[in-house]
């Protein structure tokens, strides 16, 4: 019986080593794979949780001003202004012809280690263009729902233009001295539908940060406190997307932590039935170690005491690095408990 994580050198060398042993695919690898794409997901959905924009009453007796279309139309329009960037960047563009090379080579029978030879990218690279099913799975990364460097001038941005400061320099001079470190272009492009509304809506707080809303999905739900349960629904009932993923989610974790494996092709149906890259992705890598996958749900066998092990020697070398040589570090291996 051999215990390993997901990576495919070890499966490799675990078949030539000893072909006769089973392979168990650890659980708690298997769970951090998909909490990667799970994040990748969160991330791809996070601008859907945008807030709308909060309608101020006018007083009596004040000086009407003119209409200010409401926010989400001005941030739609920020946002593909920036979508159209994106489009036309170096890097998307780069994306896709190496994405058309390696498929191209793909189609001829070649697998990944002759692409690798054959364009000199990345092992890595390589696969993950080979796997993708289109290039704009590849294109749609973390980045899409980081959170605006801008996100925490806004308020000042939006309160400088309503007071007439409307110089894109001089506003990007104001913002680095408050610790802004993005590009003037970033600043341009968020102020532009202002100059056609004629003044800035009132700021909105953004939608939580990616890895949050990550955090909440995949986590024990007895792990999360009142206002994490009441953020994660509230985004799951904005978000169809993002509820789907987080059912999906729950599911697989009681699949694994009951050991239900005989539950395991029909959540692969289910997931492959939907509209989710990033958990297509997940199950692709599932069915390439189908067996170990499938053995880890089913035995009770795991690689808990290994790396506990291996975190204990790294623990030891930390606290050692820089302040003793090798013998010291031999000795409290082999006597540390």
């Amino acid at each position: 019986m051999i215990c390993r994580d997901r990576a495919g050198a070890y499966a490799d060398g675990a078949r030539q080593g000893a072909p006769d042993a089973d392979q168990v695919a650890d659980r708690w690898h298997i769970y951090h794979n998909l909490c990667e794409h799970a994040g990748k997901a969160a991330a791809r959905h996070r601008s859907c949780l945008e807030e709308p924009a909060a309608e101020e009453p006018e007083e009596p007796g004040e000086t009407a001003v003119p209409e200010v279309p409401e926010a989400p139309g001005l941030q739609r329009a920020a946002i593909e202004a920036a979508a159209r960037r994106a489009e036309e960047s170096a890097l998307a563009v780069r994306t896709r012809e190496r994405y058309d090379l390696v498929q191209g080579l793909k189609a001829q029978g070649k697998g990944i280690k002759p692409i690798v030879r054959e364009t000199g990218l990345a092992k890595g690279t390589v696969r993950r263009f080979y796997y993708a099913e289109t290039a704009g799975e590849l294109l749609a990364k973390v980045k899409d729902g980081r959170p605006s460097i801008l996100d925490e001038h806004k308020p000042y941005l939006h309160q400088r233009w309503n007071d007439g400061v409307t110089n894109v320099r001089h506003l990007h001079a104001e913002l680095k001295e408050r610790g802004y470190k993005g590009s003037y272009g970033t600043i341009r492009d968020y102020v532009l539908p202002f100059r056609g509304a004629g003044a800035a809506p009132p700021a909105v707080p953004g939608p939580p940060k990616a890895r949050d809303l990550a955090r909440w999905i995949t986590a024990d739900p007895d792990h999360l406190d009142d206002d994490e349960k009441a953020e994660l629904a509230k985004a799951r009932k904005r978000c169809p997307d993002l509820d789907t993923l987080a059912g999906h989610v729950t599911e697989f974790a009681k699949i694994l932590t009951g050991l239900h494996s005989d539950r395991l092709d029909r959540w692969i149906a289910a997931v492959e039935a939907g509209d989710q890259p990033d958990l297509h992705s997940f199950v692709r890598g599932i069915k390439r170690d189908y067996d170990a996958v499938l053995n880890g749900l089913t035995m009770p066998w795991s690689s808990g005491v290994v790396e506990g092990n291996v975190n204990r020697v790294k623990m030891l070398k930390r606290q050692t690095y820089g302040r003793a040589a090798f013998p010291l570090l031999r000795k409290r291996v082999l006597l540390v408990s």
